[in-house]
């Protein structure tokens, strides 16, 4: 309880941030230049596939969505990071870090969802080739790609909602870069420890993302069956290379959510704590148009397409 003497928090000062004297313009530059690639990268990719025709079918549409999520995905962190980075005052509102923390991790349960989702539409294109076209129609994948996101919108909101009717009366310095439930927890003044909802939630999300991590794996277990059987090594290339960017997403993602909340009792230092969520924040999003730009030709060839377009437009 607190006394009439505590004094509410209504910011809280991360921790996390070198000053600018220690290296943090060179954090700041290196962690910008990540940023617009992110922006950029996943841009190209996403208008590439709604301009080309040739590319409108249901694997691209959820490679477009899942572009479309890791630009928003970034933007929930990266740009009060920057702003931490060059500011003497690293500080954010009570307000704004439940805000961060709503955005970060609905957009992130709605990237599982739709990885999962993807895997799905893997395996049945693959493992059921003659019925896939009938199956996943238009209405089938955009349903699933809304029921992704009001899943992924919908679940954090009771936890937020809880967080914000607790009291924080100091400290108010967040051990890590940007706001997350554990830090925010542990500044409360009160004991979250002995509280059961904390618990049911943290099975909860084990559970969502142990379930996610055992339906992918079940289905690139009967994918990678399915294509052994093949008997052309030219057609199970072809069968493989429709699933790898996927499967390179899903193994970057997933293994980055691990460490970040599957580590159970496991305490980190604060180095690695922060390695992990810079980790956890940016990885998948950098690598998602590198993997679809490099390894998927129809994409690739898209994006040249239509860069040449608009350069033969600006220059004249």
């Amino acid at each position: 309880m607190r006394s009439k003497n505590q004094t509410a928090v209504i910011e809280f000062v991360f921790t996390g941030f070198p000053h600018m004297q220690e290296g943090g313009l060179l954090f700041f530059i290196l962690l910008l230049l990540i940023y617009l690639f992110i922006i950029i990268g996943n841009l190209m990719v996403f208008f590439a596939i709604k301009l080309d025709s040739r590319l409108h079918t249901p694997m691209y549409f959820f490679i477009s969505v899942l572009s479309f999520l890791e630009i928003w995905y970034t933007t929930s962190t990266i740009p009060k990071m920057l702003s931490n980075l060059v500011n003497e005052q690293k500080t954010i509102s009570l307000a704004g870090c439940l805000l961060q923390m709503y955005f970060f991790h609905s957009l992130g349960i709605t990237e599982v969802c739709l990885l999962t989702t993807m895997a799905m539409d893997r395996y049945l294109a693959i493992c059921n080739p003659l019925h896939y076209a009938a199956i996943m129609t238009p209405q089938l994948y955009t349903q699933l790609t809304l029921g992704c996101f009001f899943f992924g919108f919908f679940t954090p909101l009771p936890e937020i909602a809880w967080i914000s009717t607790l009291p924080f009366c100091g400290p108010n310095q967040i051990q890590n870069i940007f706001c997350d439930f554990d830090p925010i927890l542990n500044l409360a003044c009160t004991d979250t420890g002995s509280i059961v909802l904390i618990k049911v939630v943290d099975v909860v999300h084990a559970v969502e993302i142990i379930m996610a991590v055992m339906l992918v794996a079940l289905a690139y277990v009967h994918i990678i069956a399915v294509i052994l059987r093949i008997r052309s090594a030219d057609g199970r290339r072809k069968a493989f290379s429709t699933c790898a960017s996927h499967l390179a997403i899903f193994l970057i993602f997933f293994g980055s959510v691990a460490l970040m909340y599957l580590r159970f009792s496991a305490k980190y230092s604060f180095f690695w704590d922060t390695a992990i969520s810079l980790m956890f924040a940016v990885l998948s999003p950098f690598f998602n148009p590198i993997i679809y730009s490099l390894r998927n030709k129809e994409i690739k060839e898209a994006i040249k397409k239509y860069m040449s377009i608009y350069y033969i437009h600006t220059s004249y």
